[in-house]
């Protein structure tokens, strides 16, 4: 186990470049099982859930070759389905949540798939029907081994279909998407989630030959195809570190330029700090966070405390409600955070709370942030990362409070972000990995 040991109060300065996308690596690097030809893909984040379920495609009998740190090329000519029932898969499978997406690939290009029940954050309840009941209408049967904790799915042809999907969830979608696109007939698909990451493999769907219309939004149209060549795709930059950094400029007092970023890629991301009162500017091809002494909190016309919810895209992503929660803590003013989708993400704030943030946790989904406006600094503590997003929240609390603070269980953080530490260096951070 390591950890991070931090020493905070200093100001930050310097630009940061944010890695690929982890959320759109993994949906992208399982969509290579769809055909036997090359596919590169650039842009390619060096981190431990990415890496994982590269390791696992590698078992499946992928052919994976590094062409430089982030640029790697996938040829899944030759895939060996009997891998699905070894331990080692078994084992790789279920150390990553990601690893669900290679069901609907399998499924449409040999007719079968075997999943043990995936990792992943421990946040609440994240059901998997979305993606079981999407792949049974395209034909499929579904069986689940309770005492193996395994799915399977079986079909001998998948057939297109009408569905209205009961949640708009990303993966669920991604993994409909990719057994539709090879399909017989067409697929309808009404609610689907229409993040940026869906936007991107379909736009990869396409360029390898599937007929995919509707992107980018919740109803997208597929037209099966029998065959899908190769390709090559780039990752965009991460928007959760994009939020992640605007979040860390503003709490530790810094300017930052977050380098090569579009604002219109990120949705309500810029604007939901804005309520915060932290001033976005798109510079060229980058994001500039300036120096802010004090940032103030808006409130509603009416003069009622702002309320800041996720919801799923276009709405503001979950993703970064601990994030924006964390960056509240030393602003002007009063903001209820409701976290809508995921019960268990709320509960790191007990730790910011002996920092000596002023935090009302209402119940698992609200809290309300009473802001400091930097009259008083958090305090260093030790503390544990339960997550990916709390992690690097308690890092931001880390780095803008006045002495030591020890991270652990750091492992979390490294599934999401890249080198984290290194590249925090670079902008001035005091911070080690022990």
């Amino acid at each position: 186990m390591a950890s991070f040991k931090i020493t905070g109060g200093n100001e930050l300065s310097g630009s940061i470049v944010p890695q690929g996308a982890k959320n759109e690596a993994l949906q992208i690097i399982c969509a290579v099982l769809l055909t036997d030809q090359e596919v590169l893909l650039k842009n390619v984040p060096n981190i431990s859930d990415v890496n994982r379920l590269i390791e696992l495609l590698e078992g499946l009998g992928v052919l994976v070759s590094k062409i430089k740190d982030d640029t790697f090329t996938f040829n899944a000519a030759h895939i060996n389905m009997d891998y699905l029932e070894t331990e080692d898969f078994y084992k790789k499978a279920t150390s990553i949540r990601g690893s669900v997406m290679i069901l609907g690939p399998l499924l449409a290009r040999f007719g079968r798939g075997i999943l043990p029940q995936p990792g992943g954050d421990k946040i609440g309840r994240r059901r998997l029907d979305t993606h079981f009941i999407g792949l049974q209408k395209l034909g499929a049967e579904f069986i689940y081994h309770p005492d193996k904790k395994k799915y399977e799915v079986n079909a001998h042809q998948l057939k297109g279909n009408y569905m209205l999907l009961e949640e708009a969830s990303v993966t669920g979608t991604a993994n409909i998407l990719m057994a539709a696109v090879m399909a017989q007939g067409a697929t309808t698909i009404f609610n689907a989630a229409c993040e940026p990451y869906l936007i991107q493999l379909s736009k990869m769907l396409n360029s390898m030959g599937a007929n995919i219309s509707g992107i980018g939004s919740n109803l997208l149209t597929i037209k099966g195809v029998t065959r899908l060549n190769g390709t090559s795709h780039t990752m965009l930059a991460d928007m959760i570190e994009v939020g992640s950094f605007i979040g860390l400029a503003a709490m530790t007092q810094s300017a930052i330029t977050i380098k090569n970023v579009q604002l219109s890629d990120l949705g309500l991301i810029p604007s939901t700090f804005k309520k915060l009162g932290v001033d976005v500017r798109q510079q060229g091809n980058d994001l500039f966070v300036p120096k802010q002494e004090q940032y103030t909190i808006e409130t509603f016309i009416d003069g009622s405390i702002m309320n800041i919810s996720d919801a799923p895209w276009p709405g503001f992503t979950p993703d970064l409600i601990s994030i924006v929660l964390v960056t509240a803590i030393q602003a002007e003013g009063s903001v209820l955070i409701h976290q809508k989708m995921f019960e268990s993400r709320l509960f790191f704030v007990d730790k910011l709370i002996d920092m000596g943030a002023r935090i009302i946790l209402c119940d698992p989904h609200r809290a309300t942030v009473i802001g400091l406006n930097h009259a008083n600094p958090l305090r260093g503590i030790r503390m544990s990362s339960p997550d990916i997003r709390a992690g690097v929240a308690l890092l931001i609390a880390a780095l803008s409070a006045q002495g030591t603070s020890i991270i652990d269980n750091i492992e979390q953080i490294d599934r999401g972000y890249q080198n984290i530490d290194l590249r925090l260096q670079q902008l001035g951070a005091a911070i080690q990995r022990i």
